[in-house]
């Protein structure tokens, strides 16, 4: 497995929010956390990569221990987070944010915004643009590719449809299934069930900081449960 959280539990004061939480990721593949707003989905994601901290259980990367690891270092053993609403540099040109997710790059830089911009055309028409005045959907857009240009070897997406018009919803889901298909290992979390459910081989669904389900992504849209919990059936 490329990654393994095993037995978290992470607190904000005196509140519990993550109670127990295990799951795996395995190479190459979509696995997707989903469940309502508050259930611990962005905490998981924030645990994972080092801005929380957990009271107990171990998290496994690569084959290393990371439990506890400041984020920059995990960001520098391959992990990247593209964070709940975008935070872009909004005082910057669409060309320097994406240089920016290249901090630990040294070289190859111009071949990664090469494969960004195959990726998201848009960013290469609007490279010189500063990126405040993007529209959201281009701006969801700018973080991903942003994300993508350290080459990491999982990519952890935190909302990624939140906010965006339906149609920029299925382009996102689009681009995330054809990354998929280059190789990309991705962990998403997203309350949009259905669009999460379509792309991912497996999902786990979290209520109030405990997995409740796990199976493939088929199974969990066919659950009874999950359409009528998440996808209004």
């Amino acid at each position: 497995m490329l990654l393994t959280v095993n037995d978290i539990n992470v607190y904000y004061d005196t509140i519990h929010a993550i109670r127990g939480v295990s799951l795996e990721v395995g190479e190459g593949e979509i696995v997707t956390l989903i469940g309502a707003n508050g259930a611990g989905k962005s905490t998981t994601l924030k645990t994972i990569s080092g801005l929380l901290r957990s009271k107990t259980g171990e998290i496994i990367f690569a084959g290393e221990k990371i439990t506890n690891m400041p984020a920059h270092k995990i960001v520098e053993r391959g992990l990247a987070q593209v964070p709940e609403g975008r935070r872009v540099f909004m005082q910057m040109t669409v060309q320097e944010n994406l240089e920016m997710g290249a901090f630990i790059k040294s070289e190859g830089v111009e071949e990664s915004l090469e494969r960004v911009f195959a990726h998201f055309p848009r960013m290469k028409e609007r490279r010189k643009q500063i990126a405040g005045t993007l529209s959201g959907g281009e701006q969801q857009m700018l973080a991903m590719g942003r994300a993508l240009m350290s080459r990491p070897k999982l990519l952890m997406l935190d909302e990624p449809s939140m906010g965006l018009a339906p149609i920029l919803v299925e382009q996102i889901f689009s681009i995330i299934a054809d990354l998929r298909k280059e190789g990309s290992t991705i962990l998403l979390v997203e309350q949009n069930a259905s669009m999460a459910l379509s792309v991912a081989d497996r999902a786990y669904v979290l209520e109030t900081g405990v997995i409740m389900l796990s199976g493939t992504g088929e199974e969990l849209a066919k659950s009874d449960e999950i359409r009528k919990a998440y996808l209004g059936g």
